[in-house]
Protein backbone atom coordinates (compact mmCIF):
# COMPACT_ATOMS: atom_id res chain seq x y z
CA UNK A 1 0.00 0.00 0.00
CA UNK A 2 1.27 3.48 -0.83
CA UNK A 3 0.02 6.66 0.71
CA UNK A 4 0.78 10.52 0.88
CA UNK A 5 -0.14 13.30 3.21
CA UNK A 6 -0.86 16.71 1.43
CA UNK A 7 0.52 18.33 4.54
CA UNK A 8 4.28 17.26 3.11
CA UNK A 9 3.74 19.54 0.13
CA UNK A 10 1.16 22.23 1.29
CA UNK A 11 1.99 23.48 4.47
CA UNK A 12 -1.03 22.80 7.13
CA UNK A 13 -3.22 20.32 4.87
CA UNK A 14 -4.50 17.24 7.07
CA UNK A 15 -5.81 15.82 3.66
CA UNK A 16 -3.82 11.85 3.65
CA UNK A 17 -4.32 9.55 0.61
CA UNK A 18 -3.89 5.72 0.62
CA UNK A 19 -3.87 3.55 -2.91
CA UNK A 20 -1.96 0.69 -4.77
CA UNK A 21 -0.25 3.17 -7.22
CA UNK A 22 0.76 6.42 -7.64
CA UNK A 23 -1.03 7.08 -10.60
CA UNK A 24 -4.41 6.28 -8.22
CA UNK A 25 -3.29 8.67 -5.40
CA UNK A 26 -2.27 11.58 -8.08
CA UNK A 27 -6.18 10.83 -9.38
CA UNK A 28 -7.48 11.47 -6.13
CA UNK A 29 -4.91 14.31 -5.04
CA UNK A 30 -5.97 16.47 -8.25
CA UNK A 31 -10.02 16.39 -7.17
CA UNK A 32 -8.32 17.33 -3.16
CA UNK A 33 -6.56 19.91 -4.98
CA UNK A 34 -9.09 21.34 -7.10
CA UNK A 35 -12.13 21.30 -4.45
CA UNK A 36 -9.37 22.26 -1.49
CA UNK A 37 -6.55 24.41 -2.73
CA UNK A 38 -8.16 25.76 -6.18
CA UNK A 39 -5.65 23.89 -8.48
CA UNK A 40 -7.49 22.84 -11.39
CA UNK A 41 -4.09 21.79 -12.50
CA UNK A 42 -0.95 19.95 -11.59
CA UNK A 43 2.14 21.80 -12.54
CA UNK A 44 4.67 19.57 -13.38
CA UNK A 45 6.83 20.49 -10.08
CA UNK A 46 3.91 20.11 -8.22
CA UNK A 47 2.73 16.77 -9.14
CA UNK A 48 6.81 15.67 -8.94
CA UNK A 49 6.33 16.93 -5.63
CA UNK A 50 3.70 14.23 -4.89
CA UNK A 51 5.29 11.44 -6.60
CA UNK A 52 8.91 12.15 -4.07
CA UNK A 53 6.13 12.51 -1.42
CA UNK A 54 4.36 8.86 -1.69
CA UNK A 55 5.76 6.55 0.73
CA UNK A 56 5.14 2.72 0.85
CA UNK A 57 3.31 1.33 3.89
Amino acid sequence: MKSFACGDVVPGCDAQFMSTTDDEILADVRTHAATAHGLNELSADVEQAVRSSITVR
